[in-house]
């Protein structure tokens, strides 16, 4: 029961899974549920995931032991991927009987619905539902039985989306893993590096990287994780937040076990100081990166990234001593057959995998096998990863045979059938329209509208300030603090005649009430990340009036996209688009100097409302294709303004994107 004496069902605590061994894992410590991805359209394209059958006889396994099990599907759908997704949905429906569907593009629901998937759907945090008067929005358009709640959530915020939760929709909350930089569903630095998209489940990690600024070189943007420990105590009185989740689907069966062990036991028996303090061991040995309460107290908010510690994952055990020939370590805690220690920071080029053959006994001697490849220098650390104790291997060998005895129902061809989406045809005398977007009132070239991000700066307070004629785009990341405001802002604008707006978030509609969407002009802007016709249907029925493409796409994926809309769509052709978004800025950095990576790529900070900004020193530029994308149907092109600071140095590069480049 809970500290304030009302009794609810306890949260389910959520456990993520990579490979079999994990799914496992999380069952032997008693999970009372597991995520967990297929080979494709899973957000950590990373890690081992399941191919269907197998994870039939998991599910099962799973049901049997009283747990869920929820797919995610939660990467962004470019438009020839439809087809499949539909198909790999009615699969799920027919063999795994999943409890659940983790997802983030609007158009899974709709896959879902003509599939006949019977199971919840789960609005994944990738899918940025910020800010809470928008939760009513997304759950209209999607169908929603659950919210995933940005990691950037402070308690107080939590108990504020605890009160705009809609009837009949719960609420999960990240308490322990890794934490990224950037806002989920905001961050484009790994695309925008070469083609392996964040928002596709193939992340490489830029902000893991050491960047240089003057004479420093360190890791700014590598934050450590997110470990409530001890704090979770206070979600037990919120009983619309009915799930804790771990994250780690790229963590191995050892992490996964402890993990899950020790919050079933904060939970569990969390006033009993005992319980807490074995759980605290449990979490420390987990071999994840050292903890942090991140924003969780709004008190007493701690930045994620702590430049003078260390976020290698795993547990340190050692530096690396000897010869490159010859090297070994003394670690500081014994080391068990099977462990698996990497050597340097997983980031960096030239860091190895060691397994440990036999056992070594704290301060011992553990010589480092050599092979062809370069051996790191030495004081490099070395960082025990995985451990697969005679415990845990025995609770999963024996999970696994009774897996394995579960009889699993052939896969056979998928029948559903793509819903119809009736295509948008621009008429003959349909013209297209040139934006320039900026931060302060000022005007493109002739012939070009005028666009304006919205902030009480650049709202007028008067009538006279003529609002009409321009167009108004909406933050891409809006958080409870501010929401208050920009609801303020946006009705100022109705009520002095403003036409054209363009949401940061297709849950943003929810600042125009139903009744005053007709006669204005709504877009989905970029930031809505849209790839496909379905997710455009979705918005359409919500009042959306057009649709700006997720410009990470390529000039196959721009053509599909506007052939198959069913409203008008639009480009963003030139400009500054961000790396990432982020609530968060790392105390060492100077936001008005350049930073630069290994490579030397420059990049700046830009600070706006509660979000920093992170942009690179070239520009967007794909002005050269307006041709082609006029032939394929766009409508709106617009160029992205930003103030440069004094101190950065622009760079001209072809600016492309992914253009030429096939989107993983």
């Amino acid at each position: 029961m809970p500290e304030s004496g009302i009794a609810h069902t306890p949260p389910k605590i959520l456990a993520p899974a990579g490979s079999r061994d994990a799914f496992l894992a999380a069952l032997a410590a008693g999970a009372d549920a597991v995520y967990c991805g297929l080979k494709s359209f899973s957000a950590r394209m990373e890690a081992d995931n399941f191919a269907m059958e197998e994870l039939a006889g998991l599910t099962q396994l799973a049901h049997q032991k009283g747990a869920e099990v929820y797919v995610t599907m939660n990467t962004l759908l470019k438009e020839h991927e439809l087809e499949r997704a539909l198909s790999q949905i009615q699969k799920l429906a027919k063999v795994v009987k999943p409890d659940a569907i983790i997802f983030a593009d609007p158009a899974i629901p709709v896959l879902a619905r003509a599939a006949g998937f019977k199971g919840e759907l789960h609005l994944s945090t990738l899918s940025n539902v910020s800010f809470t008067q928008g939760f009513e929005e997304a759950v209209a358009t999607t169908g929603a039985k659950r919210i995933v709640l940005p990691r950037e959530y402070n308690i107080e915020e939590i108990r504020a989306a605890a009160q705009a939760a809609p009837e009949g929709v719960d609420l999960e909350v990240f308490i322990h893993g890794a934490l990224c930089y950037g806002v989920s569903g905001r961050c484009y630095w790994s695309s925008y590096m070469g083609g392996k998209s964040g928002l596709r489940g193939r992340c490489v990690q830029p902000c893991r990287r050491l960047y240089r600024q003057g004479h420093k070189n360190e890791r700014f943007f590598s934050c450590q994780d997110l470990s409530l420990d001890t704090l979770v105590k206070v979600l037990l009185d919120i009983p619309e937040v009915t799930t804790w989740k771990i994250e780690g689907r790229k963590k191995g069966p050892h992490y996964v076990y402890y993990a899950t062990m020790a919050y079933k036991m904060l939970r569990d028996e969390g006033k009993d100081p005992q319980a807490k303090k074995t759980a605290l061991g449990l979490l420390e040995m987990a071999l994840g990166r050292p903890g942090t309460h991140y924003n969780f107290l709004p008190h007493r908010p701690y930045n994620p990234v702590d430049t003078k510690t260390q976020t290698g994952s795993g547990l340190m055990i050692a530096r690396l001593q000897g010869s490159f020939k010859a090297p070994w370590i003394t670690p500081r805690e014994g080391l068990l057959p099977g462990d698996l220690l990497r050597i340097g920071y997983e980031d960096e080029k030239g860091h190895l995998i060691r397994r440990v053959k036999g056992s070594v006994p704290k301060k011992g001697k553990f010589h480092i096998q050599t092979g062809k490849e370069r051996i790191p220098e030495k004081g490099s650390p070395v960082f025990l990863i995985d451990r697969r104790e005679e415990g845990l291997r025995k609770a999963i060998a024996a999970l696994d045979k009774e897996a394995r005895a579960f009889e699993v129902q052939e896969v056979a061809p998928s029948s559903a059938k793509l819903p119809f989406v009736k295509r948008h045809k621009a008429g003959k005398k349909t013209r297209s329209t040139t934006l320039y977007l900026f931060r302060e009132d000022r005007h493109g070239p002739k012939n070009t509208e005028k666009a304006t991000w919205v902030s009480e700066k650049s709202v007028p307070k008067t009538r006279k300030g003529g609002v009409g004629n321009r167009w108004w785009w909406l933050d891409p990341a809006i958080w409870p603090s501010q929401e208050k405001e920009y609801g303020a802002l946006v009705r100022r604008l109705v009520n002095f005649g403003a036409k054209h707006f363009v949401l940061g978030a297709p849950w943003q509609i929810a600042f125009f009430p139903e009744e005053k969407r007709k006669g204005l002009s709504i877009w989905a802007g970029p930031f809505c990340n849209i790839a496909n016709s379905l997710a455009i249907q979705a918005l359409k029925e919500r009042g959306v009036t057009g649709a700006l493409a997720s410009p990470e796409l390529s000039s196959e994926d721009f053509r599909d996209l506007a052939k198959a809309s069913p409203l008008p769509t639009g480009v963003v052709v030139a400009g500054y688009y961000p790396l990432t978004i982020a609530r968060t800025l790392t105390p060492s950095l100077n936001p008005h100097e350049a930073f630069a990576s290994p490579k030397g790529e420059e990049s700046w900070v830009s600070k706006y409302g509660e979000n920093h900004w992170l942009y690179p020193n070239w520009r967007v530029d794909i002005t050269s294709k307006a041709s082609e994308l006029k032939s394929w149907g766009y409508s709106l092109f617009v160029h992205m303004h930003e103030p440069i600071p004094k101190g950065v140095k622009l760079k001209k590069r072809p600016g492309e994107w992914n253009w030429n480049i096939r989107l993983l």
